[in-house]
């Protein structure tokens, strides 16, 4: 069977599962563990292909996105802007939360808004600043939740509740995005 879409499979040594990433640009890109087969990889692709199929046709008739494409020095003029934005809020919630956390990062990240590690590190991206308000706010009382809850149980999502009741509206909002 013959894709009638472009494609690239790339082996990831830190990778344990399959991903499919469909990028607005319209390269679709699947990411494999090095233990898994190539044939294996294009099998998972194949059996998605009327769905890559759908997005890529959806993203045709999207507007452009609001961001200009990647770039380091955008990256490095507005860290900054982004780490005080994060840090404030930070500060704001945590005064209800009282959670303990150790680093934060500002990164230049391709696929999340953010992230917390088992150490209690939070990485958030810089692009938060180009956020409405609640969607960045959502995103950092997400990854705060994290440091007493690691998952997405009935529990993380109570606690995210408590300070974004919204939060199930603003997380469709923040899948549109593009970052």
């Amino acid at each position: 069977m013959k894709l009638d879409f472009p494609y690239i499979i790339k082996t990831v040594r830190r990778s344990r599962h399959l991903r499919l990433i469909i990028h607005r640009d319209g390269r679709v890109v699947v990411t494999k563990p090095y233990f898994l087969r190539q044939s294996a990889a294009e099998s998972f692709l194949f059996s998605k292909a009327e769905w890559v199929k759908e997005k890529l046709e959806k993203f045709k008739s999207m507007p452009a996105p609001l961001i200009t494409p990647r770039n380091r020095q955008d990256y490095l003029k507005n860290k900054e802007a982004a780490r005080t934005l994060v840090i404030d809020r930070l500060k704001y919630f945590n005064n209800f939360y009282n959670f303990k956390y150790h680093a934060i990062s500002i990164r230049d990240q391709q696929t999340r808004w953010g992230s917390c590690s088992k150490k209690g590190n939070l990485n958030f991206n810089y692009r938060l600043i180009t956020l409405p308000a609640d969607l960045c706010d959502y995103i950092i009382v997400h990854e705060l939740c994290h440091l007493k809850e690691f998952n997405h149980s009935p529990r993380f999502w109570n606690l995210v509740a408590r300070m974004v009741p919204e939060y199930q509206e603003i997380r469709k909002r923040l899948k549109g995005r593009v970052m």
